[in-house]
């Protein structure tokens, strides 16, 4: 059975009593896009707390309201979670989101429609480093790739690393993805393979 909680309720911002354990970080630039964001769109995504006001989902969200000086903020209490699954969807709620992807066409077209519009598309989240769209990759240098490397053997079963370049801005967060990653055991490279594909 599916529950659906039907109230949404303002809390005063200082009741809100945020999960110590919370495993997710924000950094200062997430937080002030997350702040801009409050303030082109209003606070659209109510926090999740249980039923004594502990912050289950929307940590960042209570953290820009307080930068925005908001008083109070909508949330949404879930009294019917257990503790288990109350502390395993503060995990579950982060990263159900990362799961996602982009449709690039659709997404290209959507900013350049917007942006056609005059829309400030620093509010969509990325701030002045909007996604670029480029052609195929084109991976025709690898035709003439030479396999007679002799230490081709040596190299079997070795993983191998690539450098992946992000805005300082962005290196803090993404730092932290690839070791959440990795201690999950998860191959990272083929992440962004399937991401990228």
């Amino acid at each position: 059975m599916v529950v659906a909680p039907e109230f949404i309720d303002q809390v005063p911002v200082g009741d809100l009593i945020p999960y110590d354990n919370n495993p997710r970080t924000h950094s200062a630039v997430q937080l002030e896009r997350l702040v801009n964001s409050l303030k082109e769109f209003g606070f659209t995504n109510p926090i999740l707390i249980d039923d004594d006001k502990n912050v289950i989902a929307g940590h960042g969200r209570l953290e820009a309201a307080k930068i925005a000086g908001l008083k109070t903020v909508p949330t949404i209490t879930l009294s019917h979670l257990t503790e288990e699954q109350r502390r395993a969807y503060v995990i579950a709620d982060n990263q159900l989101a990362l799961n996602s992807g982009w449709d690039d066409d659709l997404l290209q077209a959507e900013l350049e429609a917007l942006g056609e519009l005059g829309f400030d598309l620093t509010l969509l989240g990325w701030g002045e480093n909007l996604p670029t769209f480029g052609e195929d990759i084109d991976l025709s240098a690898l035709d003439d790739f030479d396999d007679d490397d002799p230490t081709t053997e040596l190299a079997d079963g070795v993983m191998k690393a690539i450098q992946i370049e992000f805005r300082p801005e962005d290196y803090e967060e993404a730092k932290a993805l690839v070791d959440a990653a990795r201690k999950r055991g998860d191959y990272v490279g083929m992440k962004l393979i399937e991401a990228l594909s």
